[in-house]
């Protein structure tokens, strides 16, 4: 946090910088919980044994599972905040068109529900 933050004290301070240093922080941010994630189930610090190799596949799912949960979150998120603006926008228009542009929406949020499904099916194999 603090040499992105150095850096753009550093630099002239303009609109496009704070976004490259927030970009560049939030990236950093995100590699290292993956790699930290990746080293505290990896299962090196254990005394060996099958136990091991159950810990570190049980710590694959459970990063394999959120990753699905999340992203497809983000996905639904986005795609229902853009079919539901555009859906209102046509709604107001045009109020016989409600059927349709709920079907839209709720399509969009669908890709939400889909990842959840995907992460428990992880979870539970």
């Amino acid at each position: 946090i603090i040499v992105p933050f150095g850096s753009f004290l550093a630099s002239k301070r303009s609109k496009g910088g704070l976004k490259a240093t927030l970009a560049f922080n939030v990236f950093m941010f995100f590699g290292v919980l993956v790699v930290a994630n990746v080293m505290m189930f990896s299962g090196q610090a254990f005394a060996a044994g099958t136990a091991t190799a159950a810990a570190s596949t049980d710590g694959w799912k459970y990063i394999a599972a959120a990753l699905s949960t999340g992203l497809s979150c983000i996905g639904g998120g986005v795609a229902v905040a853009s079919a539901a603006s555009a859906a209102l926008g046509a709604i107001s228009e045009d109020a016989s068109i409600m059927g349709k542009s709920l079907i839209f929406v709720a399509l969009a949020e669908g890709i939400a529900l889909y990842g959840l499904i995907v992460s428990f099916t992880i979870l539970g194999s």
